[in-house]
């Protein structure tokens, strides 16, 4: 990994903004906080978004949250993670010409699509790469990356395509490259980069969406080729299937892995994140399933009844609610739509919300809505 440092803060930002965002990028930096650093930041993040994001603070005016009754980050209103399809969740006002970057949802042209915005990509880059180097580097070394993923310039609002750049500029060797373009995965190029690293005993990474290591993997075996990466080689993947691929359960999805490419279980590594959030969830491999999933100092995490908002017992399934701190221009408590269990260390996922589950994530979005336009 090279010296990381923020881009500069853009002079456009209010001073509340930029004080808060500084607040934040001195944080991320440190190595490790106590619930008390963590808890006193967030308090000051929901503060500053009380204070600057209009639609946020109607919700929690609605729900009789202000700056007064939130004492822990605990207390921080979530907000649907299908808000951010209905509203502008900002805090600053929409600057294209001041290297305003906005990230969207997937979807279709017919659907509606979640937009988070990014006055700054200051701090997103920070947690990012700050996370990375902890999660997924083996070591200090950069290692040669084969990125199975659009760049950005193809798709300049995906936030993974943002995602990837990052850990290929900060972490791969000069020989990284992308293998998907606009004529879909490039086989060949995969293979002789793959052949290339064997030969030279050269550990390397392959980075990208589940779907496409899968469709790699069925490229190979129709070939009858397999790989046998260098001991330290890692894969990345991350946002399931979607429809995209054949389906696969997670075991014979890292089998595959395994068998194809020589690399082990306990070193596929799969990260969990999400266009309304900034930062990420990494497990440490997947020998053993389900894997644990959890962040760095700046995030926290709690799971709930979508119906009611209170924690569920430990041990319990119920909502991920997560609270991240580098979400400083929207809002930093997200209600997702992904069933968890808390466990030592982290928590376990389970899948999408069914069911009653589901139903409560609907009603938690017309909550949200209601009280946002009342």
């Amino acid at each position: 990994m090279d010296t990381f440092q923020p881009t500069p803060l853009p002079a456009a930002l209010s001073e509340a903004t930029r004080t808060i965002m500084a607040q934040v990028l001195a944080f991320i930096s440190h190595k490790q906080a106590s619930e008390a650093d963590f808890n006193a930041l967030a308090l000051a993040v929901f503060a500053h978004q009380f204070a600057h994001n209009a639609a946020f603070q109607s919700f929690c005016r609605q729900r009789g949250k202000s700056l007064r009754t939130v004492r822990r980050w605990q207390d921080i209103p979530a907000v649907p993670i299908n808000g951010f399809k209905a509203l502008s969740l900002n805090c600053e006002p929409i600057q294209p010409e001041a290297g305003h970057r906005v990230f969207m949802t997937s979807g279709t042209t017919q659907s509606v699509r979640g937009a988070h915005h990014h006055p700054s990509l200051a701090v997103y880059d920070a947690s990012m790469v700050h996370n990375f180097a902890q999660r997924f580097m083996p070591g200090p070394q950069r290692l040669p990356m084969a990125v199975l993923f659009p760049t950005e310039q193809l798709m300049p609002n995906s936030s993974l395509a943002h995602y990837l750049a990052l850990a290929k500029t900060h972490f791969g060797t000069p020989s990284s490259a992308y293998f998907l373009n606009e004529q879909g995965l490039d086989v060949p190029g995969l293979q002789a980069f793959l052949q290339g690293a064997q030969a030279a005993s050269q550990p390397v990474a392959l980075l990208g969406a589940s779907y496409s290591l899968v469709h790699l993997m069925d490229a190979l075996a129709a070939q009858g080729q397999r790989f046998a990466l260098p001991q330290g080689s890692r894969i990345l993947d991350t946002g399931g299937f979607k429809g995209q691929s054949r389906e696969l359960a997670p075991d014979d999805f890292y089998a595959q892995l395994t068998s194809t490419f020589g690399v082990p279980a306990s070193a596929c590594i799969n990260m969990y994140g999400m266009t309304e959030l900034s930062t990420q969830f990494y497990d440490a491999g997947n020998a053993h399933q389900p894997s644990v999933k959890s962040g760095p100092h700046w995030i926290r995490s709690r799971v709930v009844d979508p119906l009611t908002g209170l924690d569920v017992p430990e041990g319990e399934r119920g909502i991920l609610v997560h609270c991240d701190l580098a979400n400083v221009n929207s809002v930093c408590t997200i209600l997702t739509e992904d069933v968890g269990v808390l466990v030592p260390g982290g928590f376990e996922l389970h899948g999408r919300a069914q069911g009653t589950q589901a139903k409560g994530c609907s009603l938690a979005v017309e909550d949200f809505l209601k009280a946002t336009r009342s």
